[in-house]
């Protein structure tokens, strides 16, 4: 598969539909194997949609310990694009718009392609857990002393001193 659909390839296909399966590493995610997604795309007049299921195992590290973990992603993904501008009233285009709760369209701004690792780079970032805790038995930095600051950034708080003014 070819990093980019193209919409004329799209729209010259049997019944304006494609299907393809990606097993790739995608730029900016840290993967323990490549990123599997069996996608389909779908010419639907003036829109795009693009659905199917993704999943990889990626490596995070734990907001507790801040030890590294890996984590299985794995979602039903469906995204829907306009070909032509059809948002001419707004301020912003390119962007995606919502158009009832929960649901966006994002403008091709005339492209006549979508990338497609960008979009899987999205969709599996937008699904990594809020909280990446390596376990559920996971106590955090207990062992380090007082004296011990895992980020030197913090050196700054060492040595402060607060005085109260009455």
């Amino acid at each position: 598969m070819n990093k980019y659909l193209s919409l004329e390839d799209l729209e010259n296909s049997k019944d304006k539909i494609l299907s393809f399966t990606i097993n790739d590493y995608i730029d900016g995610i840290d993967s323990v194997d490549p990123v599997c997604a069996q996608l389909n795309a779908v010419s639907m007049g003036e829109f795009v949609r693009v659905y199917g299921h993704v999943r990889a195992k990626v490596k995070l590290i734990c907001d507790l310990c801040l030890e590294e973990f890996v984590q299985e992603i794995d979602f039903d993904m469906d995204e829907m694009f306009t070909k032509n501008s059809l948002f001419e009233f707004s301020d912003s285009p390119g962007h995606e718009f919502e158009i009832k709760d929960g649901q966006f369209i994002t403008d091709l701004e005339g492209k006549n392609e979508i990338d497609i690792y960008d979009l899987l780079y999205q969709s599996v970032i937008l699904h990594y857990p809020n909280k990446k805790v390596c376990g559920i038995n996971c106590k955090g930095r207990d062992f380090l002393s007082e004296d011990e600051i895992p980020d030197p950034r913090l050196d700054v708080f060492k040595n402060i001193q607060i005085s109260e003014n009455k």
